[in-house]
């Protein structure tokens, strides 16, 4: 496998927020590397540091020291990132939520119409469609969070804690959503979670302890 086959890579990369006796560490010296395909839960309680690192490998941070690097994709395109927070836009609908993504990006209009669909359709949320976000509940605002990722088609899905939220049986349908299209694409799934039986499903886990990603657990 080429280095252009990596689609990110993480060398003893350290985030550190604040300066002198208030800094606090929230990733210490991680070493990971993301490939096509790979299926990743990080497992870890709140605090651990997984959405920190989850930030890095989106790009959304940078690292304090060591390096973070993106040899197989354009990070500013090829990533799609699921939230844990409320995400939506208030004044659009569930579609114009789901298509806002492909319509900044300068995709016509017409050309949004079939990739929203079917992610809609991949979430159950097909009958929301011309829904305003105050017109859902939270599971149903996190289900399109992650149709609007998935509609995108990205080559690196990262959720952070996509099912935090959830009830049971949404959030087994929201996990069957990511796998199903990643499956689809093949794209690279990355989860955070402190859910064991979320974690499960993923074929790699690691864990984070105080900012600090462990060895790997291949569960193939």
């Amino acid at each position: 496998m080429s280095g252009t086959d990596v689609l990110v890579v993480c060398e003893n990369a350290a985030l550190t927020f604040g300066r002198g006796a208030t800094a606090v560490v929230a990733v210490h010296g991680a070493d990971l590397s993301i490939r096509p395909g790979d299926r990743l839960a990080i497992v870890g309680p709140s605090g651990s540091g997984k959405s920190s690192l989850l930030h890095l490998l989106a790009g959304l941070e940078r690292p304090t020291s060591g390096t973070v690097s993106w040899p197989g994709l354009d990070p500013s395109a090829g990533i799609g990132l699921v939230f844990q927070a409320d995400s939506l836009v208030p004044a659009l609908d569930v579609a114009e939520n789901t298509a806002l993504p492909l319509v900044l990006a300068g995709r016509p209009e017409a050309q949004t119409r079939r990739p929203v669909a079917d992610a809609l359709d991949l979430v159950g949320a097909s009958d929301l469609a011309d829904r305003l976000p105050e017109e859902i509940s939270g599971g149903q605002a996190q289900r399109v969070a992650v149709a609007r990722v998935l509609a995108q088609q990205p080559r690196l899905i990262l959720a952070d804690e996509p099912t935090g939220r959830l009830d049971h049986a949404t959030g087994a349908r929201v996990l069957d959503a990511l796998l199903t299209a990643a499956d689809r694409t093949g794209a690279a799934l990355v989860v955070t979670t402190h859910d064991p039986a979320i974690a499960a499903r993923l074929t790699v886990r690691r864990a984070m302890h105080d900012g600090r990603l462990l060895a790997q657990e291949d569960v193939s």
